[in-house]
């Protein structure tokens, strides 16, 4: 009798872990189809120019094409680092997919993280593979300073970066106080 219970149990867990992890992998998805296409609205009415301001001195649409990675750095690379390129991208989506499956369910920020960082690094790769650099609309500026232009797949890798910087430094310290004071 305990073996049918816990292996309904174990069932039961299985599904409800592999539930939690469909709904992350939904909300990934949906992300990329925001990336894509409002990158594809960009193309089609910035491309020529047509800068819009937002709001003026801080946020404006530009169309910019990036050919190399982050920030625009190794644009002189050409065709042979676009293959380099992707070939990092399905690495880091592949290892990111990994640890996102390895991670434990009820480990919410890690997931998210996982998630949006998955979202981004696809749609960027998307680009990459289909046109040979990404599209980058959204500038930012604040007097002299400019942030670099970026787009939705930038911004989900980053807040999931910054989640997972987050979760390794303040859980650490938290398992480490755990530790110390017992």
């Amino acid at each position: 009798m305990d073996t049918e219970f816990n292996s309904a149990s174990a069932s039961s867990k299985s599904r409800t872990r592999f539930g939690w992890r469909a709904g992350y992998l939904i909300a990934a998805a949906g992300i990329y189809l925001v990336d894509q296409s409002t990158k594809a609205w960009a193309v089609r009415n910035l491309r020529g120019g047509d800068d819009r301001t937002i709001i003026r001195g801080f946020f404006n649409l530009v169309y910019a094409q990036n050919d190399g990675i982050a920030f625009g750095q190794l644009q002189e690379g050409g065709n042979a680092f676009r293959w380099v390129f992707v070939a990092l991208a399905v690495a880091a989506a592949i290892a990111v997919f990994y640890y996102f499956l390895k991670t434990p369910r009820d480990d919410d920020r890690v997931l998210g993280a996982c998630a949006l960082l998955l979202a981004g690094i696809v749609g960027n790769l998307t680009d990459r593979a289909r046109l040979g650099y990404v599209v980058d609309f959204i500038d930012i500026h604040l007097r002299t300073y400019h942030w670099p232009t970026f787009n939705i797949a930038d911004a989900s890798i980053t807040i999931g970066a910054l989640l997972l910087a987050y979760d390794m430094v303040f859980t650490r310290k938290k398992e480490s106080s755990v530790v110390i004071n017992t």
